[in-house]
């Protein structure tokens, strides 16, 4: 079963990946930060490296995912995303966080 998960850039991924808004990514299977990954970096090669670390596949310390208002940074990478999600109903966010005091 393919799903369309609508993913949203900071500009400067998008400006990387040559995308001016939101893309659409079908994902195989259930719909999970990993599959979601894998899906954005199969489409748009350039972006490998970018969100997550190329040997370990690891988030980058300042990347935060975000769904449906909540924060899920820190989740397993296969944990399911939100059911709104999957429905195409809320995006998945991927947000540069910001550091500094």
């Amino acid at each position: 079963m393919n799903t369309v998960i609508r993913v949203v850039l900071p500009q400067h991924l998008r400006t990387l990946a040559r995308v001016t808004g939101p893309v659409e990514l079908a994902v195989v299977g259930v719909p999970t930060q990993r599959a979601v990954l894998d899906a954005l970096e199969a489409r748009y090669p350039v972006l490998r490296g970018t969100v997550r670390d190329h040997g370990t596949l690891r988030r980058r310390s300042f990347v935060r995912f975000f769904a449906c208002e909540q924060d899920l940074s820190h989740d397993p990478p296969d944990t399911p995303l939100p059911e709104a999600v999957a429905a195409g109903r809320e995006p998945f966010l991927i947000i540069g966080a910001m550091a500094g005091g």
